[in-house]
């Protein structure tokens, strides 16, 4: 009625005479923005991204398409159209531990930042349920720019299955400066060292007990595990492999990285390549 009559009376006087307030009139006159291509573009990117993005990486995809929408608005989407991230922090307990049981240093000291094209690559595993039994994943990633670049899946953390993930690794080993791991019994032994050695690769090893010695390797288990393994059990070795090669080529082209200004893996080396030849 108020709508109606606008063009004879004042809001004000109409509001008055009905009693009703004028901050009901002007919210229900204001026409809702049609948010159909924003809820759209939010799934598909949701959805591209394995069910793993949060409202960060989805506000950099949208600004991608030319949408520029705050993290708040994509939150209710997400809320509104039942889409629940599975990615969650990564917490570890504080644990002071100054031993070094060995001859062999800490070298890179916790100095995962700013770190030159391939000179330190590091390195761990975990266990993934595989039929009825435990399988293990190994990678050796770059942190210059957190690419995975050599993987392995198999039934027993041995230093041979350590190796195989040195096999995957597409350039030459010699351009690799520095290897960092924990001591674990897979890594710190003869085979590992005399690979190491036979590509003039310097050891490194974080104090034992510590994991944030190796902070970068555990957040990348974290995500793999939350990404790809949670949830999940697979039949096989062989559906682990084809699964996780699968995975590996999605994480180093498609996935986006906070820490690398949202560009994946492979953007921004590609980016970097100046600096680094």
């Amino acid at each position: 009625m108020i709508k109606a009559n606008v063009h004879k009376y004042s809001v004000s006087v109409m509001c008055k005479v009905l009693q009703v307030p004028r901050s009901t009139y002007y919210y229900e006159a204001k026409q809702k923005t049609d948010e159909s291509e924003l809820t759209a573009a939010v799934i598909d990117i949701f959805k591209a991204s394995r069910n793993n993005y949060g409202t960060r990486k989805i506000k950099q995809e949208l600004s991608k398409r030319d949408m520029i929408v705050s993290r708040r608005r994509i939150s209710r989407i997400m809320k509104q159209e039942g889409l629940v991230s599975t990615y969650t922090t990564a917490q570890f307990r504080p644990q002071k531990d100054t031993c070094n049981e060995s001859k062999i240093a800490n070298v890179v000291n916790r100095e995962f930042e700013e770190q030159p094209y391939r000179n330190v690559v590091v390195s761990d595993l975990t266990y993934v349920r595989v039929g009825m039994n435990w399988n293990y994943i190994c990678v050796l990633v770059d942190l210059f720019n957190r690419e995975i670049i050599g993987y392995s899946a198999g039934p027993h953390k041995t230093a041979a299955f350590v190796k195989q993930a040195f096999m995957t690794v597409n350039e030459s080993l010699d351009k690799i400066n520095i290897f960092h791991s924990d001591r674990g019994n897979e890594f710190k032994n003869q085979l590992i060292e005399e690979t190491l050695e036979t590509f003039a690769i310097t050891r490194s090893l974080s104090h034992k007990g510590c994991p944030y010695d190796n902070a970068v390797a555990e957040a990348t288990f974290k995500i793999i595990k939350t990404e790809l393994v949670k949830n999940q059990t697979f039949a096989n070795l062989d559906m682990l492999k084809l699964q996780l090669a699968d995975y590996v080529n999605w994480f180093n082209n498609h996935r986006i990285h906070s820490s690398l200004g949202y560009l994946t893996p492979v953007e921004y080396r590609m980016n970097n390549l100046k600096k680094v030849v």
